[in-house]
């Protein structure tokens, strides 16, 4: 199948064939003939799999059915993500698909002045995308209005869930006018974003490209049994030794993440972090270097990742395991994308054993072990208390003796939301 058989116009056409798309995704092939049908649509796809495009096509030819000068302040399109990484990446890809057509867009977040962004919207913009903590900012402040909007999409609602946003998220719902179109995509679909879907959905359709739990069969995995004060020099003996041109390196913390970066950099190898502390010139900078090939190792936070659109990292290795075992498949979807092969690493040191055979129970998949001259005995063979990782004591409340999930916690109305 081609996009021409999904009925697209040709100033879309002309511009997936500038870009050499020719053939469809399968969630490409799944979603866009509902969208253009004007149906809502919750949609599951794993990351690199072209889902963006699946909604942006859409919505871009649905909009030229009806031009509209745009209203200052009042956008016909509104697109949450939970990162500026992601929001970025979806305002690029709504410039490029978009190129042959007069659409203005443009992308808000937290973490840099509003004042530029509030200019932008001043003059009139078709379409918007944001992360949450930002907008409700500027529509508390005046500058945003809701009530035009014709195309609703929350992307990666999963990880919104995970982020605590589900309470902005729900105070941005109720300003949207009750007839639109609304998109959510996910990676990964439990029971509470599910349920948070069906609330917010009318009468949707559901399509799944892949199974949630599956992973892309172009990835190698492997599996490295080692004592947590051993991941430093197995991770720069890996470096060293292999051909590995552009690496992304997940931590479970941003203080791991600078730790590892800086372990790197001082044995001569480009690294850098990227994570919530990090300012939004930091991150771009960062984001930037790792893209063009300046820098061989990108270290992140799994928050920070999102939206990361590199298509030729060739490894991507878990330094800390990642405590949700779906958060694996987004990780290791960074690899191997577009049909591409790519390798995951995972470090598993003893605290982190009962989360490998959580992934492995998930993906239906047993990972390989690799012998290395770091190899721990004690972390392939944990079991019980041993095998499970350390409470964060800051992150328990005073009134409960165990961690809140992440669920609970994004429901909880006391709950501190992040901004975005």
């Amino acid at each position: 199948m081609s996009f021409e058989n999904l009925n697209i116009i040709d100033p879309l056409s002309q511009a997936l064939a500038k870009e050499g798309y020719i053939t469809p995704t399968p969630i490409q092939m799944l979603a866009i003939p509902h969208l253009l049908k004007g149906k809502d649509l919750m949609g599951i796809a794993q990351t690199g799999t072209g889902k963006t495009a699946a909604f942006v096509l859409p919505i871009l030819q649905r909009m030229s059915e009806e031009h509209k000068v745009p209203i200052p302040g009042v956008p016909r399109v509104l697109v949450l993500a939970p990162t500026r990484e992601l929001a970025a990446q979806i305002g690029q890809s709504f410039a490029t698909y978009g190129q042959f057509l007069r659409f203005r867009h443009t992308v808000i977040f937290g973490g840099v002045g509003q004042w530029l962004q509030v200019k932008v919207l001043s003059r009139g913009v078709d379409i918007l995308v944001a992360t949450p903590g930002r907008l409700l900012d500027l529509m508390n402040q005046g500058y945003i209005k809701l009530k035009g909007v014709e195309f609703f999409v929350l992307d990666e609602i999963d990880r919104m869930l995970d982020m605590g946003f589900i309470n902005d998220v729900r105070k941005i719902v109720s300003a949207l006018p009750l007839r639109r179109q609304s998109l959510f995509f996910a990676a990964t679909m439990s029971p509470q974003t599910g349920e948070i879907a069906g609330r917010l959905l009318t009468d949707p359709v559901r399509v799944e490209a892949v199974s949630q739990a599956s992973t892309p069969e172009c990835i190698e995995h492997r599996v490295f049994f080692v004592d947590q004060n051993n991941k430093h020099p197995l991770l720069l003996g890996l470096l060293k030794q292999q051909d590995m041109k552009r690496v992304l390196v997940f931590t479970r913390t941003k203080h791991r993440a600078d730790k590892v970066a800086l372990m790197l950099t001082k044995n001569r190898i480009n690294a850098d972090a990227i994570h919530g502390n990090k300012s939004q010139n930091q991150r771009t900078k960062a984001m930037n270097n790792f893209k063009s090939g300046r820098l061989q190792v990108l270290v992140a936070t799994d928050i920070a990742a999102r939206g990361i659109d590199v298509d030729d990292i060739s490894h991507v290795i878990n330094y800390d395991l990642p405590n949700e075992p779906e958060s694996y498949v987004h990780r290791i979807g960074r690899t191997g994308r577009a049909g591409a092969n790519g390798i995951a690493y995972s470090f598993c040191a003893a605290d982190e054993r009962g989360i490998l055979r959580s992934i492995e129970r998930l993906t239906q998949m047993k990972i390989d072990v690799t012998a290395h001259q770091y190899h721990s005995n004690q972390a392939k063979n944990a079991v019980a208390v041993a095998a499970e990782p350390v409470p964060n004591k800051s992150r328990i409340s005073p009134r409960s003796s165990r961690p809140k999930s992440s669920y609970e916690l994004g429901l909880r109305k006391s709950y501190p939301v992040r901004r975005g």
